[in-house]
Order: C-alpha cells, then sequence, then structure tokens
C-alpha cells in the first residue's frame, strides 16, 4: 500500500510519512487521489455549501515584526490606520444588510486595542447582532485576554502557527517570538471553548517537506475547528521583498490533505489563492475548501492592509456577493446563509462518512 492510500484510509501520519505524502503529492494521479477524497468528505460532511464571513480588518498598527509581513513594526513606508468601535460597527451593520451572518474582526498586535476596548466591542457586536457569530484575529494574547473575549461572546479564534518547526520559525520571525507561546495559544484557545483556527505559510522561505509535515501533525494533533493556509506572497518592504511566491499547486494539494486530516474543519479558500491565480478561490474549493471571506473593510483603509502586495480584496467584493455566488455555482456549490459553524456546534449538519 502506498503512502497515499495508507493517509486516505487512516487520515493520520507520522512526520515522516507527511513528508513522504508531499513528495509522492507532486505525482499528477498521485494529487487527483487526494482531492478526489478531499472533496467526496468535504460534500459528505457538507454539501455542497460555502460559508461566507465578512472580513473586517480594523487595524494595521503592530507590535511584532515578523519578517515576511507588510503590516510589520518595521515597516516605516506602512500607511499606519485603524477603524475605531463605530467604524466598526458600521461595517457589521453593513455587512448583516447583505446577508452576511459572521463578522471576523483582524488586526495586527495593536496596543491600544486593550483587553477592555476589545472585550466592549464584542460586547457592542454581540448585543446588536446576536444572531450572527464573532470571529477574533488579533494574535497572541494572555489566557485571561482569551477569556474575557471569551465571556464577551466572542465564538471563534484564528491564529495561525505559520510554522510549526521551531527552526523555520526563527527564520521568519525575530527572536522575541517563540513558537511554543504560539502552540500554546492554540490550545488555550481551545479550552476555553472557542472555535480555534490555525494554519500555516506555504512556501515561505526556507521551507521544505520536512517543515510542512511538522504543520501537518502539530494540526493532527491540535484538531482545529477551522485551518487557514495560504501560499506566501512576498512584500516589496520587508526583508524578503525578493523571496518566490509559494506556490499555488502545493496549497491545493495541502488543502485536500487538510480536509482529509480534518474531515469536519472550516477551511477557506484564501485571498492570497486569489491573487497568484484569477480562479485560485474556485480552485481552492474545488480541493476540499468551503469558506470565503469577502472584505467589509471601509476603501481607504482596505488598500492599506497590505500583508503581502497585489491582494485581490482591494475591491469591494462584499458588495457584489451575487457575483461571487455565480462564481460557485458555475463549478457546482452554493454560498450558504447563516453563521456556519463547526460540526460540533451546529447540529444540523450531517455527521462525516465513515473511512
Amino acid at each position: 500500500m502506498d503512502i497515499v492510500e495508507t493517509f486516505i484510509r487512516s487520515g493520520r501520519l507520522t512526520r515522516e510519512g507527511y513528508a513522504e505524502l508531499l513528495a509522492a503529492s507532486r505525482n499528477r494521479e498521485a494529487a487527483k487521489s487526494l482531492q478526489r477524497e478531499a472533496v467526496r468528505l468535504q460534500k459528505a460532511t457538507y454539501g455542497n455549501r460555502v460559508y461566507v464571513r465578512g472580513l473586517i480588518e480594523f487595524t494595521n498598527y503592530c507590535k511584532n515584526n515578523c519578517y515576511y509581513c507588510g503590516i510589520r513594526k518595521g515597516n516605516r513606508k506602512a500607511s499606519r490606520c485603524r477603524l475605531d468601535r463605530e467604524e466598526i460597527l458600521a461595517c457589521c451593520e453593513r455587512g448583516y444588510a447583505l446577508g452576511l451572518r459572521t463578522f471576523v474582526l483582524q488586526g495586527g498586535e495593536d496596543p491600544w486595542y486593550t483587553d477592555e476596548r476589545m472585550a466592549d466591542l464584542i460586547q457592542a457586536v454581540k448585543e446588536r447582532w446576536p444572531d450572527c457569530a464573532l470571529t477574533l484575529s488579533v494574535g497572541e494574547r494572555s489566557r485571561e485576554s482569551y477569556r474575557l473575549f471569551r465571556e464577551a461572546g466572542a465564538d471563534r479564534y484564528l491564529l495561525r502557527q505559520e510554522t510549526a518547526d521551531e527552526s523555520h520559525y526563527g527564520k521568519l520571525h525575530p527572536p522575541e517570538m517563540s513558537p511554543e507561546r504560539r502552540k500554546q495559544c492554540l490550545w488555550e484557545l481551545k479550552e476555553l471553548g472557542f472555535q480555534a483556527g490555525a494554519g500555516f505559510l506555504v512556501g515561505s522561505p526556507g521551507q521544505t517537506d520536512w517543515e510542512l509535515a511538522a504543520d501537518l501533525l502539530f494540526l493532527q494533533e491540535l484538531r482545529p475547528q477551522m485551518a487557514g493556509i495560504g501560499p506566501f506572497i512576498p512584500h516589496r518592504d520587508t526583508p524578503f521583498a525578493g523571496e518566490k511566491a509559494g506556490s499555488v499547486d502545493m496549497t491545493l494539494r495541502l488543502i485536500s490533505i487538510l480536509r482529509i486530516l480534518l474531515p469536519d474543519v472550516l477551511l477557506p479558500a484564501t485571498t492570497a489563492l486569489g491573487t497568484l491565480h484569477p480562479q485560485g478561490r474556485e480552485m481552492g474549493i474545488l480541493a476540499g475548501a468551503n469558506v470565503l471571506m469577502p472584505v467589509l473593510t471601509p476603501p481607504g483603509i482596505r488598500e492599506k492592509y497590505e500583508l503581502y502586495e497585489h491582494k485581490s480584496s482591494s475591491k469591494d467584493e462584499a458588495g457584489r456577493l451575487g457575483e461571487l455566488a455565480e462564481r460557485v455555482e458555475k463549478i457546482g456549490y452554493r454560498l450558504a446563509a447563516g453563521r456556519g459553524d463547526h460540526r460540533e456546534i451546529r447540529g444540523d449538519i450531517r455527521k462525516s462518512a465513515d473511512r
């Protein structure tokens, strides 16, 4: 039995096994086998539904200096901006009118947004739109901070580990940042009852199959409810400006692998995929993804939230959900209304098919 068949049957491997699987997936027939199984599991669990989240990029201030990120503290060319409470609520109001029932508040690790300010914002969103889910993506905080956010009403939290390999982590981040601290945060989020989301960059500088295998093994252990992966795209004002972008094909293969590894996971077809390929997000859905995140950030602010160059979400996609729905329908799927919770939370979603 080859490694692809072994993985499809078991859904689990060792780190060595994942490295072997990634090498094998470069074979066209092997990649097709993984894709077929990923789509089978995707549809067995969630049908042909693609869930939509309204993304609000509310601050591009960040205290960190990650080498790959365009809003890193050391980028003096970045035009800094942040939305205040009322501006964020206005974004939510617009999203609600468009039919969105999940809002994602994403920002750099901005010290201005203290725990108290974040908790007040969370409570305001949940009081005004109690039928909506609220996802946070604001980086590493203390366990007590996370507890406060959860008690205020936040439902989900996205915190990509970016790479689970300690040596590789040190190549992407300054010495004061720790991969173990990042992993600890993810475990704490799960323990506190968040629907937790992890994930990693694909094709980041210095990355090999061995580093990617560490990420897959970590996700196998963590079992997050959400997983976000996207290809690395360089930014002109970072130390990695001259590096090559990650591979769309490898990202698609990893989406299929993640669906098999975590059959119930909520898995976005990311903006980065759509940036590198005009049909990148459709390709992501056909590889096993089932979430899209159109941007609600206001014009003028949207363009300044530049994690990488040539970001495809600079247009008002949220305002044209009909066009997005048509694109999804052309590949045999449909945009789904509602919160789109993980199967553990949402009682009306069928159980995954038995392997």
